[in-house]
């Protein structure tokens, strides 16, 4: 063997030596498979879980009353700030009360008068009734007599009636609050002329502590918030329309006497305390009403729930921290949980993020649990999962 063949051996040695020592460290890597997945796990849980019926509302003014003149006249003072709270009672407006007093005064010197009269005829009727044994006095004019008196008596009680109706139309021209309640925009300026027939009025107001919110549920719930109702008083909740927090916490008071027809939803009716007043007329709210309370049921995560062609499912992590999935049947969902019906056990850990990198036999690596506080609500309530 010549020299030349010798050095294309060794060449040849030293270039596989190479290509091993490269090789190896990737033939190690594929062996051990792909790395561990870093995901959040969620615990399945026993609790205590409400069961909510919800429906769309609009919040409504506990009482609502357009405040008008009952009588004409011209206003002379407006005894209220716009958006300013008022107790029943306190002054609204000023109406000029100075013809509403003579009609009065007019009406006052009327009985007067007719009293004056009245007692004139009394004296006379005392003289022809002692005229009349002596035959002084004829028995037609005592009888003229006594119906002279009873009609002066009769005007007299018309009189008093005058009378009491000119103190009511005096009394009117001072407005008042009829209920504790919020004044709204002012509708007339003083200086104007208002009459008892206008519409417009002087301004509303609007009772808000308490307050209602109306809505809807369909009306296959009626049984559900029936029996609710039946066996004592039912929360309602009223919620932002995201359902991200929580505005007010009251009571149902009624669900309305028939269903519609045209929608298949029934109309309820909640009371709201609104002492923080993040309930407003008009405002559209999301409502729940507890209907009942699943004690100990099954809970999972609800980021946990995934959706496949074969229905729910989430991936349990195994012991060996391999995934596999397992089908559900999921029920209510509360505060960021869902109740597992079937498919789970208490103590199973499921994935709650990073799913789309997992499939079935994934290797998955769990994270530090988390420690973020919850939102808070500006009332101090956390705020709800949407």
């Amino acid at each position: 063997m010549n020299r030349r063949t010798l050095i294309l051996i060794a060449g040849a040695v030293i270039v596989a030596a190479g290509l091993w020592l490269w090789l190896k460290p990737h033939h190690a890597t594929l062996a051990k498979g792909p790395p561990a997945v870093p995901v959040d796990v969620g615990t399945a849980e026993a609790r205590d879980v409400p069961v909510y019926a919800q429906g769309l509302g609009t919040v409504q003014a506990f009482y609502t009353v357009q405040v008008t003149a009952r009588v004409d006249g011209e206003v002379d003072k407006i005894g209220f700030t716009e958006g300013q709270d008022v107790k029943k009672g306190a002054l609204l407006a000023q109406i000029d009360p100075r013809p509403f007093q003579a009609a009065l005064g007019v009406a006052i010197a009327t009985r007067d008068k007719d009293k004056a009269q009245l007692a004139n005829a009394q004296l006379d009727m005392e003289r022809y009734q002692q005229l009349a044994p002596e035959d002084l006095a004829s028995k037609q004019t005592v009888d003229t007599q006594k119906a002279l008196i009873a009609q002066l008596g009769a005007q007299i009680k018309g009189d008093e009636a005058n009378i009491d109706n000119a103190r009511t139309q005096l009394d009117y021209t001072t407005i008042r609050s009829p209920i504790d309640g919020r004044t709204g925009i002012r509708l007339v300026d003083p200086g104007n002329i208002v009459r008892a027939a206008s519409a417009t009025g002087i301004v509303v107001v609007t009772q808000i502590e308490p307050i209602t919110v109306i809505f809807s549920l369909p009306e296959e719930q009626f049984r559900q918030v029936s029996d609710a109702l039946h066996r004592g008083a039912v929360e309602a909740v009223a919620l932002t329309r995201d359902r991200s927090t929580e505005l007010d916490r009251g009571t149902l008071e009624l669900i309305d006497n028939q269903i519609d027809q045209t929608t298949g939803t029934l109309r309820l009716k909640a009371v709201m305390p609104n002492k923080l007043r993040h309930l407003w007329p008009g405002q559209f709210v999301t409502m729940e009403v507890l209907t009942s309370i699943q004690h100990q049921a099954l809970t999972i995560p609800s980021e946990a729930l995934e959706r496949g062609p074969d229905g729910l499912y989430a991936y349990l992590i195994g012991a060996d921290s391999h995934v596999s999935i397992a089908p559900i049947t999921a029920g209510v969902t509360d505060k960021g949980r869902v109740v597992v019906e079937k498919g789970l056990k208490a103590g199973d850990r499921v994935v709650t993020s990073n799913q789309y990198r997992v499939q079935p036999g994934s290797l998955v690596k769990p994270n530090a649990p988390r420690t973020d506080a919850p939102k808070v609500a500006a009332h101090g309530t956390p705020e709800r999962a949407p």
